[in-house]
């Protein structure tokens, strides 16, 4: 059975929650203030939860920042349930590490199928840290280690995030090649692209951030506008 840990003042939306997931195979634990709920994610087992859905509007500590200060110590999938509605709360969001994002009120099957996306794709990272620490990628100054799932640059290990590794693996492998944004998204995301999803430029974005650039000021990842990137 899958632990979902649900962060939200809500009583009522998690009871619902709960009610619809354990049926389909999750142990559902709810706690509806954000600095308790931060102090059992940091105090708990680095496996204790498979997955947490954090919402940004909480008494204590607001989302984000418990969200940041759980990036800070442990790579366990996120998605933000939120009833705010700008972009920028999504871009925020996906910055600071989410996986993803569903606007509440949420159809209870969307979630469903959200969360089995992204513990789809958190699996998929499992298996790749046991790749042979020989399967390397490197490219100019930047290489990447698939075994270790360590990035470096001129040897100086890179902080990337388990997300962040599956871009770049993707773009390293096609260098030189457009690499669609669809194809990110299935591959790195474990999901297909909806209508106004910017989640795909928002983890290139941070990627692209940490790694720099190139000695002579060029882009590492180049946008194609309309289609995807490209590994220069």
């Amino acid at each position: 059975m899958r632990r979902l840990l649900v962060i939200d003042d809500d009583t009522v939306f998690c009871e619902i929650m709960a009610d619809y997931l354990k049926p389909e195979g999750f142990e559902v634990t709810s706690i509806y203030n954000g600095m308790d709920a931060l102090k059992q994610v940091l105090a708990a087992a680095k496996d204790e939860y498979d997955l947490i859905l954090l919402d940004i509007m909480l008494p204590g500590m607001n989302g984000f920042e418990v969200l940041q200060r759980i990036r800070s110590r442990q790579n366990t999938p996120v998605i933000i349930l939120t009833g705010l509605t700008q972009r920028i709360d999504r871009i925020v969001g996906l910055e600071m590490g989410a996986d993803d994002f569903l606007e509440k009120p949420c159809d209870l099957r969307e979630l469903l199928a959200r969360v089995r996306a992204v513990l789809r794709r958190a699996k998929n990272n499992l298996e790749y840290e046991v790749r042979p620490p020989s399967e390397r990628i490197a490219h100019g100054d930047i290489e990447l280690d698939g075994g270790t799932r360590v990035v470096r640059r001129n040897g100086a290990e890179l902080q990337l995030t388990s997300v962040e590794f599956n871009f770049l693996e993707i773009l390293l492998r096609a260098a030189g090649h457009v690499v669609t944004r669809e194809q990110l998204a299935q591959d790195a995301l474990g999901r297909d692209l909806v209508a106004y999803d910017r989640s795909v430029d928002m983890h290139v974005s941070r990627l692209r951030k940490k790694l720099g650039r190139k000695h002579n000021g060029i882009d590492r990842i180049k946008t194609i506008r309309g289609v995807g990137f490209i590994y220069t």
